[in-house]
């Protein structure tokens, strides 16, 4: 068995932007295997968008990933090495549950089957708030394992709770002498909620965390027009009819001033993602898509506000945030929360 090296920090490597695969997944798309994933990518990676995150928990995402990524357009132009790929242990499909280290081993194995490829960039233990503090840290002990043996690059924890993901970051920190390398939170960095910010980074990066991917930008799919996305397995969403109406409400005041509440909301994530960001300290947003056209509305919505910064990876691998754009947004930003109201940082879930 190999040791534990020390590569980059991840930070150096995630863009600002991420190509989330729970697009490709029964929860938001009713017949995910019609989608053209390799053109997706392509145009993805085209723009700098270089990562990829999954879970086998979006099935059947990591699968359509996996041929998607063999497909010739894709290896013409970028070899395995120029992009990251992310995905999770410990949540499976049909809702179980599996923590235990042989079940991590087996997760990361067929993980590997299914996305054609030797290593894994990032696996995270999925939503931690199903196991106990010793289970997550049995999961994570069998991760370094297979650092040592080359299947994995970095570990990260991921759930919606900030305090839980806190807490555990410093026992991981205790327990094996290293810090987690990245953490995933949802749908708390954004227009609805701004808990992520104000609870979460600086407790991440004093347990050394590097690297912090917001996910869900627009509270999984709830800060746009015409309701919440439903994919095979119906109404997922845990907003209740209250703020529901308060985001449609948001959505057709966008709407009238010839914008899109969607737009709005990808363009506040992203810039205060950028802003929070400072040395070695790096916030990602992640965010799902389906469509060539839902692709293309992102990139020019994050191009809007991120301006190219230096290297050769595209607009979106080492941005700036477009300060002037920036000041344009800040009365539609003021105004959506003051119609969300009473619903601003409320939460889906009772905390952990």
């Amino acid at each position: 068995m190999g040791s534990l090296t020390t590569p980059p920090p991840l930070s150096q490597r995630l863009p600002s932007l991420i190509l989330g695969g729970a697009g490709f997944s029964y929860i938001t798309h009713p017949d995910p295997k019609s989608l053209p994933v390799a053109e997706i990518i392509k145009r993805a990676f085209d723009h700098g968008m270089r990562a990829i995150d999954t879970s086998p928990f979006y099935e059947p995402s990591e699968e359509l990933l996996g041929q998607a990524l063999s497909q010739a357009e894709i290896i013409d132009s970028y070899s395995r090495s120029d992009y990251v790929l992310m995905t999770k242990v410990g949540r499976l499909p049909g809702d179980k549950i599996d923590y235990s280290p042989a079940g991590v081993r087996k997760s990361v194995t067929a993980s590997l089957e299914k996305l054609r490829t030797t290593y894994l960039d990032v696996v995270f233990c999925h939503d931690i708030e199903f196991a106990t503090d010793e289970e997550t840290l049995e999961a994570v002990g069998e991760l370094l394992d297979l650092i040592r043996e080359g299947k994995v690059r970095y570990i990260g924890l991921s759930s919606y709770h900030i305090s839980l993901l806190s807490r555990r970051a410093g026992l991981v920190r205790e327990r094996f002498g290293r810090p987690v390398d990245v953490i995933q939170n949802y749908a708390q960095m954004n227009l609805q909620s701004s808990r992520l910010e104000t609870d979460g980074l600086k407790a991440f990066e004093n347990a050394g965390v590097s690297c912090v991917c917001n996910s869900s930008p627009l509270a999984i799919g709830l800060l746009r027009d015409g309701g919440v996305p439903q994919g095979k397995q119906g109404d997922f969403h845990p907003a209740p009819e209250g703020l529901r109406k308060a985001a449609q409400g948001a959505a057709d005041f966008m709407t009238a001033k010839g914008e899109s509440l969607a737009a709005v909301g990808l363009r506040y994530a992203l810039w205060r993602g950028l802003d929070a960001s400072h040395g070695s300290f790096h916030v990602c947003t992640i965010v799902g898509i389906s469509t060539m056209a839902e692709l293309t509305e992102n990139i020019e919505t994050a191009e809007k506000v991120l301006k190219a910064g230096e290297g050769l990876n595209g607009g979106l691998s080492n941005p700036n945030i477009d300060e002037a754009q920036v000041r344009r947004d800040l009365p539609l930003y003021e105004k959506a929360r003051d119609i969300l109201g009473e619903w601003v940082n409320y939460s889906f879930f009772p905390p952990k």
